[in-house]
């Protein structure tokens, strides 16, 4: 129970910065990524403290230059595993004790490094490893971290303040506890903000972490494990692991102190790591808080009335910023019969206006997916689209991995509503359109809904307020994140809490109190200040 609940900074989002041409921002960072490409870094573990090296090194490498080596990292084994749970729970009773306050301001004092000093290392580590443009690397790994950290802090002392209330001679109160044992917390690679708040929003709840982050984004992970230590996060609060999946899943799902995992990735890892703990379920002292986000097969649907320019840079953008990697990318679209031919005139000339190469080059819209094996699936389905009698490639289609993994921005039409990229998610700059008849919007609108299995986000354009009012309720269960005319991707903390259901994760909103309650297991506290002497009840038997 909090000692006393005081005011916390005024919290507001972190606000974005332009990077123009002649800018000191843009100056800056130009300046950040130069001498972070000269340099080649030896990236070891974070246990309990310390640094670990294996001596089993693993390359870094540019994903749009993937002959360049930024450094290398030391992979683990099953052991270093047990090493951090062990350095996790050894930190546990010191960090669970600490005022609520004092664990506030170390994360507070995160923002601020991130914001200031630690901004451009930061967006250049994003940008080299991660292949993110300067303005998404701006969002993510500056901007969206910091409001995760900060209003992370408002949300953690609204939840402290909520109190029952108590009758006459007594006192009810609720300690928020944190969760007992550890908490494992497993990063993707296309936000460096997801990587930096999956391990920080339960340990600022008094949780103890070992986190093992996607092996394409360790660049990213071991500046954020740089600015937590500069912030002051203790020995052992969090752990950083390079350990390959298999070796970490025996040892952590087989602890009886494992407590919770905070997830990010793909649908199928986390259906067999739910399926692994529920094997498990008798080993742990308590049943565990499975908190996860996967994928999407992420939609636009348009109206007849809706405007094609509009719909078109919806498309533009909500398919190919950052390559198509966001979870919330938009990645299926059905569109009017009587729309069809001007939305993709829009659509094409903006593709034609479209700047694609290294992040370096401040001017490229598109840069390369995360790494080969990626390359190869995105490729393979262009190629079966070409190939297919029910699809057709009708903008891009081309791809080339000798320098780095560049895909093309790719349309592919489906000729039929079933084809095969209108529910498999791909996780790329590909886009499947989907033409339907103007007077069979219900029919659509039935495919739209058991088309995929996922309900991460979606996006409705109408320029009709019955038909958005009636697309809104048909359309209830399809995402978690939904859009009125405006693209599926784009949540900001404090603004749009970001989660979804179905297929997509267990919908628990990052960047809200929801997720937060999540890493505390409450214990109610009634107290009686006279307590009773007489097992009746007054006057029961009384004429």
């Amino acid at each position: 129970m909090p000692k006393g609940i005081y005011n916390v900074p005024a919290v507001t989002n972190e606000p974005i910065l332009s990077y123009a041409p002649g800018s000191p921002e843009r100056a800056e960072l130009q300046a950040t990524i130069k001498k972070m490409r000269s340099e080649v870094i030896d990236v070891p573990m974070y246990i309990g403290g310390e640094e670990v090296r294996t001596g089993n090194l693993f390359a870094m490498t540019p994903p749009h230059d993937h002959q360049h080596v930024l450094g290398h990292y030391h992979q683990g084994e099953k052991k270093h595993i047990q090493m951090a749970i062990d350095a996790a729970l050894a930190a546990k009773p010191a960090w669970e004790a600490l005022a609520w306050e004092h664990r506030a301001s170390i994360f507070l004092k995160a923002a601020e490094l991130i914001s200031g000093p630690y901004r451009q290392k930061l967006n250049a580590a994003t940008m080299l490893g991660q292949s993110k443009n300067a303005f998404q690397a701006e969002i993510d790994s500056a901007c969206e971290i910091a409001d995760f950290l900060r209003f992370n802090v408002q949300y953690m002392t609204d939840i402290y303040k909520q109190q029952p209330i108590s009758s006459k001679g007594i006192w009810n109160r609720v300690e928020q506890r944190p969760l007992e044992g550890f908490v494992f917390a497993l990063t993707p690679f296309n936000f460096t903000a997801i990587a930096g708040n999956l391990p920080t929003a339960p340990a600022m709840m008094g949780n103890c972490i070992v986190w093992k982050p996607s092996k394409t984004a360790v660049y990213s992970a071991q500046v954020l494990m740089e600015i937590f230590q500069k912030a002051g996060v203790p020995a052992g609060v969090i752990n950083l692991v390079y350990v390959s999946g298999p070796a970490a899943s025996e040892v952590l799902f087989s602890s009886p102190d494992f407590a919770g995992i905070h997830f990010t990735g793909s649908t199928g890892v986390f259906q067999d790591i739910w399926k692994k703990i529920g094997e498990n379920i008798h080993k742990f002292k308590s049943y565990p808080r499975i908190v996860g986000e996967t994928g999407g097969k992420d939609y636009i649907f348009m109206h007849p009335t809706a405007p094609a320019k509009e719909v078109a840079t919806a498309i533009t953008r909500g398919a190919f910023e950052y390559q198509g990697q966001k979870c919330s990318a938009a990645s299926r679209a059905f569109i009017p019969a009587s729309k069809y031919d001007e939305v993709m005139a829009f659509v094409k000339e903006d593709l034609k206006q479209i700047k694609m190469g290294g992040t370096e080059d401040f001017t490229n819209f598109v840069n390369a997916v995360i790494d080969e094996t990626s390359f190869d699936k995105l490729a393979a389905a262009i190629d079966a689209a070409k190939a297919s009698p029910d699809a057709e490639i009708v903008a891009g289609g081309t791809y080339d991995k000798s320098v780095g993994y560049f895909i093309a921005p790719t349309i592919i039409r489906a000729l039929k509503s079933d084809y095969v990229t209108m529910g498999e998610e791909l996780f790329g700059p590909v886009m499947t359109i989907f033409v339907y008849e103007d007077n069979k919007i219900d029919e659509t609108l039935d495919i739209l809904d058991k088309g995929s299995m996922y309900a991460l986000t979606g996006a409705i354009f109408a320029d009709s307020r019955y038909a958005i009012e009636k697309l809104v309720k048909r359309l209830t269960h399809t995402a978690g994140n939904f859009y009125i005319n405006d693209k599926p991707t784009g949540a900001v903390v404090g603004q749009q809490p970001f989660g979804g259901g179905r297929g997509s994760g267990t919908n628990d909103k990052a960047g809200s109190m929801i997720n937060l309650l999540r890493w505390v297991s409450p214990r109610t506290i009634k107290e009686t200040f006279v307590s009773a002497t007489d097992y009746m009840y007054p006057n029961f038997l009384e004429d």
